[in-house]
């Protein structure tokens, strides 16, 4: 097998078509017509990655996050990115980024995967791109799902945090109301919030909101942020799970890396 095959099956999961238009995703190091040999899966392609994927012997790292996302000017081992790159490169390792796409391929997406983490089963789009009859053909950023049975939104989340197995979650004012519908958007997407509003959410669940977006929830939402690394964690489940269940006697493996840069006291 060779390594097109795994990234065509990838790309009809996610096409590329449906990744964000400053994204990265797709084949970044190395030559589609390598054979393959087996898989790291990973949210970040860090030189501890690499190391990882040599000692295991082998030549493909799928990571959520694209090792070079803006333009490089120089390649060298001043940076984390320069150093992945350049031992990839001598190692005859490929590197393939599955980012937005994913993020943006609903049903088998990285906020559909927080929800069924959740056990939420039934979800919609919180932002679809285009509105398609076909259903396999719907895609779009976030999700929104119901619980059957209201919470109190401590009690959502202590849930949301033992679920998620998470350290911390930073949110805002409580509104003294249940919680029933939920909107769900892995990684950073504080630019939803008025979207969430908008669909009648009384939770929004992301990450990286900024100091001033805390205000825009404006006490109509209750903003969970539970961490950039965290809302993404599950994405490598998602596409291990994915590859194993379509490949036969497939060679890969979740990262033992911990690439999550920020640490909790």
């Amino acid at each position: 097998m060779i390594i097109r095959e795994i990234t065509d099956f990838l790309e009809r999961i996610a096409p590329l078509r449906y990744q964000e238009v400053y994204d990265n995703s797709g084949l970044i190091i190395g030559d589609h017509e390598t054979e393959f040999k087996g898989a790291v899966i990973c949210l970040d392609s860090t030189p501890e990655v690499v190391d990882e994927c040599i000692s295991l012997g082998y030549n493909l790292i799928i990571a959520h996050h694209p090792v070079i996302f803006k333009g490089l000017k120089r390649i060298n081992s001043d940076s984390y990115i320069g150093k992945a790159v350049i031992k990839a490169i001598k190692n005859n390792i490929c590197i393939y980024a599955i980012h937005t796409n994913l993020d943006n391929a609903f049903k088998d997406g990285v906020s559909a995967k927080i929800a069924f983490k959740l056990g939420f089963k039934d979800i919609e789009i919180l932002n679809p791109k285009v509105s398609f009859q076909d259903e396999e053909s719907i895609y779009g950023t976030g999700i929104i799902a119901n619980l059957e049975n209201d919470m109190h939104e401590l009690n959502f989340l202590s849930f949301l945090k033992h679920s998620l197995n998470l350290k911390c979650i930073k949110y805002t004012r409580l509104l003294d109301k249940p919680v029933r519908k939920v909107a769900i958007c892995g990684g950073s997407c504080s630019f939803l919030i008025a979207k969430a509003i908008s669909s009648g959410a009384d939770v929004f669940i992301s990450s990286d909101f900024k100091y001033h977006d805390y205000f825009d929830a404006e006490n109509r939402i209750l903003i969970a942020d539970i961490g950039h690394y965290e809302s993404e964690i599950f994405t490598i489940e998602l596409i291990f799970d994915k590859l194993i269940n379509n490949f036969n006697n497939f060679a890969a493996r979740l990262t033992t890396v911990v690439t999550n840069p920020i640490k909790y006291l």
